[in-house]
């Protein structure tokens, strides 16, 4: 299977695109109507000899946003581009499932690839910024301080990428919030399962477990498994909103101080593996180690959605569907 793409990803290869001096153009989704295939922000960059990577459509548009770029290149001005189903073409240049989308095309040049790579190695850093995008053409990278601070926050809370007023003048805010970083804790049967659907999400993997006896997910795999207690690689790693902790391991002396790490952080999601019983006891242990009831509400267990899953991969959807409900704050 080929590595996940994410949008970190397409800007790294723009950046080292340009690095190696090819001409490249940045395509970036900045408005949806209808059902279109890619959330607002997917990006999608082009070289001169139309080699591409990411996608802005999922595959509908790509050809036409390709031959755009060709065009932007020429001209060097940045340019919006929009599809949809309007009339027969719409197989050829427009979105047959019957969305409609706009696509920033912004040529990169120097300040550009700075302002990228600015806000790259801050993602990597667990840091939050944005790309702040006139429609115009130009591309910097905003952070919480900054003068658009605001606006940023307001965007992170609600995860959402839009275009908006500022000064009179149109510009597409993209936060750029970390990737959700999961811990898993416990190389175990079920863990071998999960990590895969995690990776495939784009969320970033660590998996702990102190037992010397547990290999890494699936015998012998990718992951790297940190050989320590979870609540001392934790101060480490640093529990922040966009982790999420994963306790499977079935054993309280591994897994009760790994709970009781996350919940004194501001975890994203907190999931024990456990019946109801066992779940209960492990609730009572933690209560009589001074955790507050609404403390504890925090954990989810037993972890997943009910659906019934009895196999491990089974329970490793329940826990990747809860997971994912979390991050997109749902109940």
């Amino acid at each position: 299977m080929p590595p996940v793409v994410t949008d970190v990803d397409v800007l790294d290869a723009a950046l080292s695109w340009a690095a190696d001096g090819h001409e490249v153009v940045l395509a970036t989704v900045v408005e949806t109507w209808g059902s279109a295939p890619r959330r607002v922000g997917s990006h999608l960059a082009v070289r001169r000899d139309q080699r591409f990577v990411g996608s802005v459509s999922g595959g509908c548009v790509e050809g036409a946003v390709v031959r755009e770029a060709m065009g932007v290149l020429a001209s060097g001005t940045a340019t919006t581009v929009s599809y949809g189903v309007a009339d027969e073409d719409a197989w050829e240049v427009g979105l047959a499932c019957g969305g409609r989308i706009t696509v920033l095309l912004n040529p990169l040049g120097t300040a550009e690839c700075a302002a990228l790579a600015q806000c790259v190695e801050a993602v990597r850093q667990r840091a939050v910024v944005g790309l702040w995008m006139p429609l115009s053409g130009g591309i910097s990278c905003v952070d919480p301080q900054g003068p658009a601070a605001d606006m940023l926050a307001e965007a992170v809370r609600r995860e959402r990428s839009s275009v908006v007023d500022h000064a009179g003048n149109a510009v597409f805010l993209r936060p750029m919030p970390p990737p959700v970083r999961v811990l898993v804790v416990g190389a175990v049967h079920i863990s071998a399962a999960l990590v895969p659907m995690l990776e495939l999400l784009g969320h970033q993997v660590v998996v702990v477990d102190p037992r010397r006896g547990f290999g890494p997910p699936g015998g012998g795999g990718a992951v790297e498994v940190v050989r320590d207690y979870p609540d001392e690689v934790f101060p480490s790693l640093g529990l922040d909103t966009r982790t999420a902790v994963v306790a499977l391991t079935h054993d309280p002396k591994i897994d009760d101080p790994a709970l009781e790490a996350a919940l004194a952080s501001p975890a994203l999601y907190v999931g024990a593996l456990g019946s109801r019983k066992t779940h209960a006891r492990r609730l009572e242990r933690l209560a009589d180690n001074g955790l507050a009831p609404d403390v504890l509400a925090r954990i989810h267990g037993p972890i997943g959605l009910d659906i019934g899953a009895a196999t491990p991969a089974e329970i490793a959807v329940s826990i990747v569907a809860e997971l994912t409900a979390a991050v997109r704050g749902r109940a």
